[in-house]
């Protein structure tokens, strides 16, 4: 359904999307509606699944921004004309997520919006002093919650305490062990029977590494590696034929993609703090697959439309 909709259409009902997931974010806070696991109220019961909409913000951020860069353009130089009105925007969704707390898509989103501002020509300046203001946003996030901070200082040396903060992680990092080069084999993973918590969603990459081995988490990187490529050539192609607004969406989705699973790769191999990302489109998880396929064939849209074009046809 998604890769039929046109990219004008998109362009043209960006904000509708955007303000259907403010409007969930807000509701899934709601006591009573939204459901609370582990400490964090980040789903929607729809009686058979669980509904995650941070997951879907994120395509609707890219879809947002995207559209919202376009629009500004003129005034991307501009602190209070171009970069202040997103800002307060994204300060609002930055609340909600924390709220809940999901302090991993917030990162993912924030990192989306910069990423778009300034491959649609942010000043440099600007953009510098943007990651400037994120990094140290992000530090005072982790410090100010205890939980973070533990999670961040944990993973420095997670054998310090291997049966507290540092559990998970040195579990994961027994996996890569145990897998060596080839690894033990397909199904022959001891880490994935209960040992390792949350396996099969954020440390899925640790059972790849033990039952494929080195090799395996090659393939993986590669693969990641090629879609982001990939997505960035499809942006640029839109680009060249002045189709600013599906270059954006490309990149954004490529953006998205990459860097949600650079940190996950990071946080399995312990160079990244623990933090609840999945792998994108290999973890285990109703809505972060749905969205990410739906982020696909929008991505296999703007690829569409570009052959159209180069073949000649109106689309």
């Amino acid at each position: 359904i998604a890769f039929q909709i046109p990219m004008r259409l998109w362009q043209k009902y960006s904000l509708y999307p955007f303000l259907l997931g403010m409007a969930l974010l807000t509701i899934v806070l709601v006591p009573g509606i939204g459901n609370e696991v582990n400490g964090s109220r980040r789903w929607l019961s729809l009686f058979i699944v669980n509904l995650q909409p941070s997951e879907f913000m994120k395509l609707f951020v890219v879809i947002y921004v995207a559209n919202y860069t376009i629009r500004r353009a003129a005034y991307l130089d501009s602190f209070r004309k171009g970069f202040a009105p997103i800002l307060v925007v994204m300060m609002v969704l930055g609340f909600l997520l924390l709220r809940e707390p999901d302090l991993g898509a917030f990162v993912i989103i924030a990192v989306i919006v910069t990423a778009v501002l300034f491959l649609g020509g942010m000043n440099l300046k600007l953009f510098a002093g943007t990651i400037g203001l994120a990094l140290a946003g992000l530090l005072a996030l982790i410090w100010l919650e205890p939980y973070r901070w533990r999670r961040f200082t944990g993973f420095m040396d997670p054998w310090d305490d291997p049966y507290g903060k540092g559990y998970q992680l040195s579990h994961a990092l027994i996996a890569f062990g145990r897998g060596g080069w080839q690894g033990v084999g397909i199904g022959g993973s001891v880490e994935k029977l209960y040992y390792l918590p949350e396996a099969h969603t954020d440390f899925l990459l640790a059972v790849i590494a033990e039952e494929l081995g080195f090799i395996g988490v090659v393939a993986v990187v590669i693969l990641f590696t090629w879609l982001v490529i990939r997505a960035f050539v499809i942006g640029r192609q839109a680009a060249t034929r002045e189709r600013y607004f599906p270059a954006l969406v490309a990149q954004g989705i490529g953006v998205w993609l990459g860097v949600q699973a650079f940190i996950n790769m990071g946080v399995n191999m312990g160079v990244l703090p623990t933090k609840g990302l999945t792998l994108p489109l290999m973890s285990f998880g109703g809505s972060s697959i749905v969205a990410n396929c739906i982020a696909l064939a929008v991505l296999l849209r703007v690829d569409w439309e570009n052959r159209q074009l180069m073949k000649g046809y109106t689309i």
